[in-house]
């Protein structure tokens, strides 16, 4: 039987990780403030290494310090939403077009499944959002580029701050199932310029859906 890796991540680093997931997964949501000895019986560690981790996140641009509050999770302005989703496309529109040059058939089929899983789970908005971020991480990574996929990570850090998933709204899934599609239709296809032209129209539904959200 084969023995499993020791993990050799330090506390800090494993703290943060386990912060990060916790955004991901809306335990803690944009606005909400972070004592430290709430965030460490919540994740089960002591206080030091929760207190590296919210500084960690501070350097992020994800947590920021209020007098007399504390951590608190930022949030987003309007312009903020805006600006963010114009750099998402520029990075998500570069993917596609080489993830359509350079990207591998299975992982063409694994963006398939992703999509019928994302379909599969739409009665469970957070699962579908979860596996939607699968399937733009794995759009990335048949990108074949590391310093995009760099790019890619710290902004996927700040989309954390956008809040509660637009999946909960009637219709939704159906609408972004439909449009990874056309995304990996174009891929199949090797056609670089399509990629780009759907993966840039889906990005551009998502901020129309985001806006209305912040709106409503």
């Amino acid at each position: 039987m084969a023995k499993s890796k020791p993990d050799t991540r330090s506390s800090g680093e494993l703290a943060y990780e386990k912060l990060l997931s916790s955004l991901r997964s809306g335990v803690f949501t944009p606005g909400a403030r972070l004592r430290e000895e709430e965030v460490s019986e919540a994740l089960g560690l002591s206080r030091t290494p929760v207190r590296e981790a919210l500084r960690r996140l501070e350097a992020d641009g994800i947590v920021e310090h209020r007098p007399r509050i504390g951590a608190v999770i930022r949030s987003l302005s309007h312009t903020e939403v805006v600006e963010l989703y114009e750099m998402r496309l520029v990075l998500e529109r570069t993917a596609a077009e080489m993830a359509a040059k350079h990207g591998a058939e299975a992982e063409f089929d694994t963006l398939d499944t992703l999509n019928d899983r994302i379909e599969a789970e739409r009665e469970n908005a957070a699962l579908a959002a979860a596996i939607n971020q699968d399937f733009h991480r794995c759009l990335y990574l048949a990108a074949r580029n590391r310093f995009l996929m760099e790019a890619a990570r710290a902004l996927n850090n700040s989309l954390l701050l956008l809040g509660p998933t637009t999946f909960t709204d009637a219709g939704r899934i159906a609408v972004v199932v439909d449009e990874h599609r056309a995304i990996v239709t174009a891929l199949r296809n090797r056609d670089a310029e399509a990629a780009g032209v759907a993966a840039e129209a889906h990005l551009q539904t998502s901020l129309r859906q985001r806006l209305a959200s912040l709106s409503a």
